[in-house]
């Protein structure tokens, strides 16, 4: 079986998040992608201090396509340096494990 991966990512507004979500899970990058928010995010860019109101994507998908996501990345993420995270799962239901698998398997 596939290793499942995490990866997160934030962008600026609803329409976005659901037009990036739903273009990594028709192109079967991922399996499902969670929509969290709005969060606020307070970061440094450029030497100042930002408060912006986000939207936290939490994509799940495996190694494979993990690697992948580095290209939809480029060509879909509106932000100049998007945060894209990788974190490795370590366990979990096999059953709902191997439906991430079967599900992002790529274009």
């Amino acid at each position: 079986m596939a290793e499942a991966r995490i990866v997160l990512t934030t962008l600026a507004d609803e329409q976005q998040a659901e037009t990036f979500a739903a273009a990594l899970v028709e192109r079967r990058l991922a399996a499902c992608v969670n929509i969290v928010g709005p969060i606020r995010s307070i970061y440094r860019w450029k030497g100042n201090i930002e408060r912006e109101k986000e939207f936290l994507l939490i994509i799940k998908t495996t190694s494979e396509q993990a690697s992948r996501l580095q290209a939809a990345f480029q060509a879909l993420h509106p932000y100049d340096l998007p945060e894209r995270v990788e974190l490795s799962v370590e366990g979990g239901s096999e059953a709902y494990l191997s439906w991430i698998a079967g599900e992002a398997q790529g274009e």
